[in-house]
């Protein structure tokens, strides 16, 4: 391996209240010495995701995606570089978008999701680049779009994920009639689930497979009034594996299967087989090299949704008879492949801060962590002669490609190259405290470059979302953009994390910002004993779950000088019906005009006439995930309290701030926000 690379080429804010972004405090955010972490540095770095293997194991194709502040756009690259490292090709546009890149069995072709062209209705298709050389070719024509694809593995044809197509009006040419092209139409909707976040409002349109051989229509295989997804295709292309929630109403369970549908497109009847009969999620099949298993994630306690552990589980195709097999690790995993070569299963899991790479022994279930140490495993893939690639990254460097051995890492990709050539890092530490009932409770602390131990510093508690997630030992940028403007970012992993045990996790069920606020709490007051942090400069703030802990903070205690919460909820039971969380609420807490008292224990709207911290509330103005409505209710009381605060709302963008301008505009608020009021 050589560390050499050869590049190959071929809006408007909605903001209410009394403090204002000044331009002095703007250009004040922006002042970074040259050699620290800055918001430019976050603006410049690049994404790595969904890498795949080449057949042969020589090559590994991934995506690329950057923010062009210029163009106040974001966009997604792929690029495939050798395995050694030595080349780099890019393989589409720069100013292009595409996703989901695949090798042809054969590794002759790569394939992607695309849209070509200016046409802002145009639709996602499968697009061919042939390595020999060219320009990509459009391979499927799907009216409504193709929302992803997968290889045969003899390389005959392709599964397609379509969804329904809209019912056309046979009273009217629409072809013809350009009138009807921007005319509204009601949504009419009669589903229990009716909207979801960047989607809308909900109709029974779903989401099916279909067969292609590149030559003839598109042949339908699933169907009903069920979403029908990750589909895995048997080793000898006979049959295809997947995930669909078939019992009852899907709208009102979280109990998907893994299904199994023979894939022939000469038969007009496509029978289902279930494989899997645990009530509670199945998901992520993955085929042994035989055939004769699949490896899947299980959640076998339905009644803990999302803190119950997601286990790895086996099941035989042949007798349907399945087993778990990491019922004793009690870890989150994820994202489960068979080892062609040693025939365990890999896996990715949430432990304690870290994500390693971990097999499994399918006979006896032993375990083996591949990747030991304070690093991050996002995503792997295996090749056939047993080349392992992963996506890693550390709290030192942004996610990168690289190779895996018995000898260790070998770096891939190299996106970021240059990027923080100088830039100081200050050290990251583990702080393990009692904190809940006197359990422990860890966080990441990122002390400032330089940090000087005869002082205290101002400190930000930066909270996870989730609430079932963890702060881990990957590149984290908010806290190094804290660290570098002098504070100590604080990222604990409170009670409801994962990466800690089941149980560690369901203390959070029906008490939320009760044991979770303790461990802040314990741990603010263990900084400030300690003279690390100065307990008048504490600060708070997060996203989603992290900006409802925020919420729950901020109405407990008084410690905190400035809070930033976004994307939060503050009063649950207006959320029932206005999220997409309605069969999750029922579950935890019952239904909201029953079960009254345990939706109101622990809704924080309640408390809010405790609050005096001076609080930022953001969020996106279309998020149907954390609706805006709750914002609005948190900063009208806060409004009418006399409370410092403002609102931020970001037109046109859902649960996550995508575009450009808006990620700055976020950054330099939350940095002005705290400027003010906790430095």
């Amino acid at each position: 391996m050589t560390n050499t690379k050869k590049l190959v080429t071929s809006s408007i804010l909605v903001a209410l209240g009394t403090f204002a972004l000044s331009a002095t405090s703007a250009a004040q955010v922006n002042k970074t010495s040259p050699d620290r972490f800055s918001i430019d540095h976050i603006m410049q770095m690049k994404t790595v995701r969904d890498l795949t293997l080449s057949p042969d194991g020589n090559w590994v194709a991934y995506t690329v995606s950057r923010m062009d502040e210029d163009k106040d756009k974001r966009f997604k690259q792929i690029f495939i570089s050798s395995i050694d490292g030595e080349t780099t090709i890019p393989m589409t546009a720069s100013y292009t978008n595409a996703s989901s890149p695949q090798w042809s069995p054969d590794g002759k072709y790569l394939s992607f999701l695309g849209v070509r062209g200016k046409d802002d209705k145009a639709k996602a298709q499968v697009w061919l680049l042939d390595r020999r050389g060219g320009e990509a070719q459009q391979y499927t024509k799907v009216k409504q779009g193709v929302n992803g694809f997968l290889w045969a593995p003899n390389g005959q044809q392709m599964v397609l994920t379509i969804k329904d197509p809209k019912p056309e009006d046979p009273e009217t040419d629409k072809d013809n009639d350009k009138s009807n092209d921007e005319k509204p139409e009601p949504f009419v909707i009669d589903r229990l689930q009716f909207k979801k976040d960047y989607v809308g409002y909900l109709d029974r349109r779903r989401t099916h497979f279909y067969l292609f051989d590149g030559t003839n229509d598109p042949v339908q295989i699933t169907s009903g009034d069920y979403d029908d997804s990750d589909p895995k295709w048997s080793p000898d292309s006979q049959h295809i594996a997947f995930v669909s929630k078939r019992e009852g109403d899907p709208d009102a369970n979280d109990n998907s299967d893994i299904w199994i549908v023979k894939a022939d497109k000469n038969t007009k009847r496509h029978p289902l087989t279930q494989l899997t009969t645990n009530p509670g999620p199945d998901r992520s099949p993955a085929w042994s090299a035989d055939g004769a298993s699949i490896a899947y994630v299980s959640s076998v306690e339905p009644e803990k949704l999302w803190y119950a552990t997601d286990d790895l589980a086996i099941v035989d195709v042949a007798s349907k008879s399945s087993r778990l097999l990491s019922a004793e690790y009690d870890r989150m995993i994820s994202n489960p492949m068979f080892d062609p070569a040693s025939g365990h299963i890999y896996a990715v899991a949430a432990d304690g801060g870290n994500r390693p790479l971990i097999s499994f022994d399918p006979a006896n279930g032993t375990h083996t962590i591949k990747t030991p140490g304070d690093l991050s495993i996002r995503s792997f893939d295996i090749a056939k002669n047993g080349q392992i690639a992963v996506l890693k990254s550390n709290h030192e460097k942004p996610y990168e490609v690289f190779a895996f051995d018995k000898n260790g890492f070998a770096q891939v990709s190299d996106q970021n190259k240059g990027l923080l050539d100088g830039v100081l890092l200050g050290d990251v530490e583990r702080l393990n405290i009692p904190g809940w009932n006197d359990e422990n409770v860890e966080s990441f602390v990122y002390y400032p470059p330089r940090y000087n131990k005869r002082r205290k510093y101002p400190t930000i508690f930066l909270l996870h979302g989730g609430p079932v997630s963890q702060h881990d030992t990957s590149f984290e940028d908010w806290a190094r953009l804290y660290a570098a403007q002098g504070y100590i970012a604080v990222l604990p992993n409170p009670h409801g994390s994962s990466g800690y045990g089941q149980e560690f996790s369901y203390a959070l069920n029906r008490q939320w910002g009760v044991p979770d606020f303790a461990d802040v709490d314990a741990i603010a007051t263990h900084l400030v004993n300690e003279g690390i942090s100065d307990e008048k400069k504490l600060g708070v703030g997060g996203w989603s779950y992290g900006g409802i802990l925020t919420n729950y903070v901020i109405t407990k205690s008084n410690r905190f000088a400035g809070a930033v919460t976004g994307a939060s909820e503050v009063n649950h039971r207006a959320n029932y019906g206005h999220d997409i969380y309605q069969h999750f609420w029922e579950v935890e807490l019952g239904l909201p005009w029953e079960d009254i008292d345990a939706w109101e224990s622990m809704n924080p709207f309640n408390d809010l006439g405790k609050v005096t911290t001076p609080t930022l509330v953001m969020g996106g103005q279309l998020d149907w995930n954390v609706p805006i409505q709750n914002s609005e209710q948190l900063y009208q009381v806060l409004k009418r309290r006399g409370i410092e605060t403002q609102l931020v709302v970001y037109p046109d963008e859902y649960h996550g701030i995508s575009r450009p301008s808006f990620v700055r505009d976020r950054l330099d608020r939350y940095l002005a926000w705290y400027d003010k009021y906790v430095k």
